[in-house]
């Protein structure tokens, strides 16, 4: 049997510990935890929700996660992955941000309907040091594949965020807009309708689009 990725939302009792022994039981069963978040950690309930690829089927793993004395419950629930799928992130100015959403969201419907899982978060942000502080975070988003940065002027420690998470393999779409991001970006529209078609189009496998065949990098 191929490994197999599972979600598992274990409702526990809340306590110190309480992670150290779920993924103890995990490890025995030689589970791959890709994803796991603390959904509430209260004494009176802890809920954790991980995503696990196991060499075989579930029901071993879940009768020994039940049989843990501080576990009331678990559920096996579908993963991240196949719900939303690839995220796409959207960063900058109000309207821009708006904007570039209108293309994105209407790309990955078009594509979602085809069988595609691509969702789409934004969030308007001014100021250098709270959207390098988000460009950064980006690569540490579960299921991101690409930022699109939005709006009209962007430069300095944003440039070099762009940078870094560029090299931890994240595709990064700027806006035509003054400063030195969009130097720094894999591909540069000027656009922000097409802008948000175009991240979508390169994150999409039903979509034969790849950035890194374009003659030119700035539209």
């Amino acid at each position: 049997m191929e490994n197999e990725t599972i979600g598992l939302l274990v409702h526990a009792v809340g306590r110190t510990g309480v992670l150290h022994q779920l993924t103890g039981v995990i490890a025995r069963h030689e589970g791959d935890i890709s994803t796991v978040e603390i959904l509430s950690n209260r004494p009176e309930e802890a809920r954790t929700y991980f995503e696990v690829t196991l060499p075989g089927g579930p029901e071993k793993l879940l009768d020994d996660l039940k049989q843990l004395p501080i576990v009331r419950h678990v559920e096996l629930v579908k993963t991240f992955q196949t719900i939303y799928g690839k995220r796409v992130i959207i960063a900058g100015g109000g309207a821009q941000v708006g904007q570039v959403a209108v293309g994105a969201i209407s790309e990955a419907d078009r594509h979602n309907i085809r069988g595609e899982h691509i969702s789409v978060d934004t969030i308007p942000l001014v100021g250098e040091q709270k959207l390098a502080d988000a460009v950064r975070a980006v690569a540490r988003l579960p299921r991101a594949r690409a930022l699109v940065l939005a709006g009209s002027l962007m430069g300095g420690d944003i440039e070099t965020a762009v940078r870094e998470v560029r090299r931890q393999g994240l595709l990064v779409v700027s806006l035509n807009m003054a400063g030195s991001v969009p130097e720094a970006a894999d591909l540069v529209v000027t656009d922000p309708v097409q802008a948000g078609v175009m991240t979508v189009m390169a994150v999409a496998d039903t979509a034969k689009f790849t950035v890194d065949r374009l003659k030119r990098r700035v539209f």
